[in-house]
């Protein structure tokens, strides 16, 4: 019966933390309103990678450091957290590197890994902390096309329709490894998106992630 009843017990902790599909679910709580997400199964090193840290308290207490209105919102770095208003942020993470898994959109609300550019990092590798938060704004359908064609990306018609409808940042597909999406308060976005910035993109007023944790 003991060994019954620990089994149910880790059945009941798994199925806490995911949706009916079985995906896992976190929640970011911030001043100006909660965002709840799902973290892809496509995207297994990244979504084990998340869980480990949201298990941590890893985000706890750090801020979105850098946010652009029309792109994205970006956090992660552990030396956000308590940082004086001259600290320059952005380099910070826990001291390793996420292989990419590279292919999902880029559409409004969908979670994404943050990485170095240029010839440093030519397998796209991810932050293994860092993310950004895709605002982004609409596309047009001819702007769809054209960015498939460059990049070469057959979108399907429900994707054109969401690029055209809903929006997102198609210029970064299959770059950025997407491991994620926002499944409620997508207002938040937008508020979090508006707030006002100094140079170098850091929010005037700190904006903190108060807490993050498995739904």
């Amino acid at each position: 019966m003991k060994h019954a009843l620990t089994l149910l017990f880790f059945v009941a902790l798994f199925a806490s933390s995911c949706n009916k599909s079985g995906q896992t679910q976190f929640v970011i709580e911030t001043d100006l309103g909660n965002m709840t997400f799902e973290l892809y199964d496509s995207t297994p090193q990244h979504r084990d990678n998340f869980i480990k840290l949201i298990n941590e308290g890893f985000y706890n207490g750090l801020l979105f450091h850098r946010i652009i209105k029309g792109f994205m919102i970006q956090g992660g770095d552990p030396n956000s957290k308590d940082a004086g208003p001259d600290t320059r942020l952005g380099g910070g993470g826990p001291g390793y590197t996420i292989e990419a898994e590279i292919g999902a959109p880029h559409f409004k609300g969908t979670l994404a890994a943050a990485r170095t550019g240029g010839p440093s990092n030519p397998e796209k590798r991810s932050s293994g902390s860092q993310f950004y938060i895709v605002q982004g704004k609409k596309q047009s359908e001819k702007e769809v096309k054209d960015n498939g064609a460059r990049k070469g990306i057959t979108y399907s018609e429900a994707q054109t329709k969401k690029y055209t409808e809903l929006g997102g940042a198609i210029f970064l597909d299959m770059d950025y490894t997407v491991f994620g999406e926002i499944i409620d308060g997508m207002e938040v976005i937008d508020k979090l998106a508006a707030v006002k910035t100094q140079p170098g993109d850091r929010p005037v007023e700190d904006l903190k992630m108060n807490k993050v944790y498995l739904k």
